[in-house]
């Protein structure tokens, strides 16, 4: 796949900045040390081979995991400690690598509770459905309607029972729920995982799209090589919960680490002790 990128000059001052994060789950470190800065209106991605703590990387971002020890800083303010509902009416918001949608229900009410955070409504207002209530309804069905839905070309199966889509478009309805949210910082878990050639262009369409018409700054977890080197603007690596490369898609491919921790490097002595090396990290 080839898209045609322009890409932006990045800013000096980061919109998301991470640093030193250590997360561990008993004596296993998933995040050693992790530092990396997402700059204004970029398209950022985390890369590394499986098990290299991408997730638990993006769990602690939106504040699912409490890191051991680091700080996450957003717009220049510390949410470390910040619950993670209040992340998400701050300007974060996410998708899951495992399609987390309410399969009952339709495309557009799942589209809507992404809104949820923003809303004023109270219980009484919402049983009475009357004055704000019903304003809010409304604003927040046009914004969904004629912004998100139509961006994404869902327009045709928004009253559609999740459950009948493809996976797909399920990828797509979930995108919109997030965007439904308005965030400032779009995190993306592999979102073309599992899509064919087709999805996938278009999916890295609407990616670019949202960064150059809606002014999204995104951050991205993928392991589709060819897209993260298409529409990137700064890849970070990781390996072993660590941050082994970092930089624009032309230096990071072709950086001596990154190719071993992909590949290896054929010397079993070498991975011998890397695995020994990873393990002393994890008892200490």
């Amino acid at each position: 796949m080839s898209v045609a990128v322009a890409r932006p000059a990045v800013a000096d001052d980061a919109l998301l900045e991470i640093d030193a994060i250590t997360l561990a789950f008993g004596g296993v470190k998933a995040l050693d040390g992790v530092a990396f800065r997402v700059a204004e209106g970029s398209i950022t991605s985390i890369i590394g081979p499986n098990g290299a703590g991408k997730t638990s990387l993006f769990n602690t971002i939106s504040g699912f995991y409490r890191p051991a020890s680091g700080s996450i800083r957003f717009e220049g303010r510390d949410i470390t400690r910040v619950a993670a509902p209040k992340r998400a009416a701050l300007g974060l918001a996410r998708s899951f690598q495992n399609i987390a949608l309410f399969r009952g229900m339709t495309v557009l009410d799942n589209i809507k509770l992404g809104r949820h955070c923003h809303l004023r409504t109270n219980v009484l207002d919402a049983l009475v459905y009357f004055g704000r209530a019903r304003r809010e309804e409304i604003a927040l069905r046009a914004d969904i309607e004629q912004r998100v839905i139509d961006f994404l070309e869902i327009d045709h199966i928004r009253h559609a029972p999740v459950a009948a889509l493809s996976y797909g478009l399920q990828k797509r309805v979930e995108m919109a729920r997030a965007l439904a949210m308005q965030p400032k910082v779009l995190m993306l878990d592999e979102p073309v995982a599992g899509m064919n050639r087709e999805e996938t262009e278009d999916m890295a369409r609407f990616i670019l799209d949202l960064r150059a018409e809606w002014g999204i700054t995104v951050l991205m977890v993928e392991h589709d090589m060819g897209m993260v080197m298409d529409v990137s603007d700064h890849v970070v690596v990781l390996n072993f919960g660590q941050v082994i490369a970092e930089g624009a898609p032309s230096e990071v491919q072709n950086d001596p680490e990154v190719v071993r921790a992909y590949l290896g490097s054929g010397n079993v002595a070498e991975l011998r002790d890397r695995l020994r090396a990873a393990a002393a990290r994890s008892a200490a």
